[in-house]
Parts: structure tokens; C-alpha cells; sequence
């Protein structure tokens, strides 16, 4: 390379222009330890449990030694949204939003880098709703978060299995899309007659809103596991800091093992957490309730992400057959669990697609 500048160029242009490839280079190379900050998202809810209690005890930053910007979103599309636009590095999210991201920038902008959480999905009905058995959903309306939502794609499964032709589709089932919070409000006025959602939704529709828990999805996978929330990473970002990501995938086991261990105090530390960031805490009885609904853990369970991709095509959201070959990289997880002497994620859970 120096010979090719000398001859093209005069001595110290040839030098200057020499010295700025070089740095150039030296600054890829240590990009990690210029990092200012890591920008992390999540969502202010319980099965994003890992974040929010790491962000109330400073336990990442202790982990990677880099100060962290901490991103709040309420809803999976602006997580990756955020991701296309490089506004955040790292963020939790649950499978849906991962899958049609993924698929959308063909597997170049991230990847699934750890899991977050398994279970905490329900639908919940009203007590005098009449509904007693899966024959009694006749001319319901029933809520779900967002359309093409995890738990949106479910239900829509769930009651095709079962017979049901909505509405929109000349049937006699109504599905309608409504945020949580519009959820427990619709159903106390009895304007919805169920809602399939996500912890600590379920415990309080049940809690505060007087339903019962018809169907927990947990009974519809093998072994009662399905992905809830994932950790997916820039793929740049991780390819530049990949010391600083194994930082942090340890100190994700290592609050994932807290919260397991002592359920009661991580309650406490994320409930204040919740408080602090929502502006209210969840009643004693519902964080009880739904903790005991979710698996914390750093298990993609990535047959059951292949599984979500395959229902989504399969009811018309995602167009054609889903090729999500890549999706995962747990490289450094399973560094990171070795390193603990835990039990790897194995190779062949991630070959499907």
C-alpha cells in the first residue's frame, strides 16, 4: 500500500493520505473501546423482567464498564424501527416484530443474539360472558394488542383451528385490536367479551377486570415453551463490540439467575422500576399472579420463533414462506454460558429455515 501512494502521489501527500488509512483502520479495530455508551431499548413490562430490574440496579453497567442510554418502547415495531434507523444498538422484543424485521431488511440490519422470556400469554374472558368451552365464541368480540401482534397471530390461529371465520371474512367472530390499557378498560365495561394478551395484562384482566383465564398459551406448545421476548442486536453494532456484547449477555444470565432464584425481591425491585417509569406500580396481587406465568430465561427457544414465522404465513401476514436462516447468532451467549459452566444452546435447535 505504501509503495502504490508513494509512486502515485508526492512524498507528503503520499505520507498524510498513508497516515489517514491508517487510522482509519486503528479505529475499526478499537472501536470497542471508544464506545461512549451502549443504547439498549425495552418495553416497561414484566416480560422484559431483565431489562427493568438491570436498569434499576445498574447491574449491566457494572457488567460491561460502559455507560448505558436506556430506551423505552411500548409497542415491537418501534423497538425495530428504532434498530433501521440506528437509534438503538441492542433492544428486547418479542418474536413478531423480530421475524417481520428481519425478513424486511433480508437478514442484514440484526440478529437474535439471547432470549428474554417464555409464556405470560393467556386469553382471558369475562365470568358471565357464557363462554365455558371453545364452542361458545360465536358472534365475541375479542381483543388483541395489535394486529399481526404476537399475541394477535395466535388467537387468529388458535380460533381458525377451531372453526371460526371472522367477520371481515363474512364469519361471526370479531377480533379487534386494542392497546392493553384499552383492553381492561373495553372489558369492565363488558364492550369486549375476552382479550388474548401478555403479562401483567392477563393477572389484571383477571384481578381487576373480574375475568378468568380460559386458555393459557403455555398448553399449546411442546413442553409448555414458546419464545415471549428476545434480545436482538445490530449486526454492526456486534460485529465492532463483540468483548462489550459478551459483557453483557453475562451479566443477562447472571439477572436472569437473581430473578429465578428470589422472586419476591426481584418483584419488589421491578415493581419500583415500573413505578418509576410507567408512573404506577402493579397491584401486590397481579405481579404475583403473573410472575409466577413466566419463565425468565436466556433460551431463544428457536424452534418455537420458527413455529410463530410459519402460523404468520400461514394466516396471511407474511406473504411468502419465511426463510429466516441466520436469524440467530449465539456465539457469544454460548461463550458466556461455558464460561459459567451452564449447559449451551444447542446448534440444532437453530438449523430449521
Amino acid at each position: 500500500m505504501h509503495d502504490f501512494f508513494t509512486r502515485g502521489c508526492r512524498g507528503r501527500w503520499a505520507r498524510a493520505l498513508l497516515v489517514v488509512c491508517l487510522a482509519a483502520s486503528i479505529d475499526r479495530d478499537t472501536h470497542a473501546e471508544q464506545v461512549g455508551e451502549l443504547r439498549l431499548g425495552h418495553f416497561p413490562n414484566l416480560t422484559h423482567a431483565q431489562a427493568v430490574y438491570a436498569r434499576a440496579t445498574g447491574e449491566f453497567e457494572k457488567a460491561i464498564g460502559t455507560r448505558i442510554r436506556w430506551v423505552t418502547f411500548n409497542a415491537g415495531p418501534s423497538a425495530i424501527e428504532a434498530l433501521f434507523s440506528d437509534a438503538v444498538d441492542i433492544t428486547f422484543v418479542g418474536p413478531s416484530p423480530a421475524i417481520n424485521g428481519y425478513l424486511k431488511s433480508k437478514g442484514d440490519k440484526f440478529v437474535i443474539i439471547a432470549g428474554g422470556a417464555s409464556g405470560g400469554a393467556g386469553l382471558v374472558v369475562q365470568k358471565d360472558s357464557g363462554i365455558r368451552s371453545e364452542k361458545d365464541f360465536l358472534d365475541r368480540v375479542i381483543a388483541t394488542p395489535q394486529t399481526g401482534n404476537t399475541q394477535d397471530v395466535a388467537a387468529r390461529i388458535w380460533f381458525a383451528e377451531h372453526g371460526y371465520k371472522l367477520r371481515e371474512k363474512g364469519g361471526r367472530l370479531s377480533l379487534i385490536a386494542l392497546s392493553n390499557p384499552d383492553q381492561l378498560t373495553m372489558f369492565r365495561k363488558h364492550q369486549v367479551q375476552g382479550a388474548w394478551t401478555v403479562e401483567p395484562w392477563v393477572s389484571r384482566l383477571e384481578i381487576e377486570g373480574g375475568g378468568v383465564l380460559f386458555l393459557d398459551e403455555k398448553t399449546l406448545w411442546p413442553e409448555g415453551r414458546y419464545v415471549t421476548t428476545q434480545i436482538v442486536c445490530n449486526k454492526q453494532f456486534l460485529f465492532r463490540n463483540r468483548e462489550l456484547v459478551k459483557k453483557l449477555l453475562s451479566a443477562h444470565i447472571d439477572v436472569t439467575r437473581q430473578i429465578r432464584t428470589n422472586v419476591v425481591e426481584a418483584s419488589k425491585i421491578l415493581n419500583a422500576e415500573l413505578k418509576k417509569e410507567t408512573g404506577k406500580a402493579l397491584k401486590e396481587q397481579v405481579i404475583q399472579s403473573a410472575m409466577t406465568r413466566i419463565e425468565f430465561t436466556w433460551d431463544p427457544i428457536a424452534t418455537s420463533l420458527f413455529k410463530c414465522a410459519e402460523n404468520a404465513h400461514k394466516i396471511g401476514f407474511l406473504r411468502k414462506t419465511p426463510d429466516l436462516r441466520g436469524i440467530h447468532d449465539l456465539r457469544l451467549l454460548n461463550e458466556a454460558l461455558s464460561e459459567k459452566s451452564l449447559p449451551k444452546i444447542e446448534e440444532s435447535d437453530l438449523s430449521r429455515n
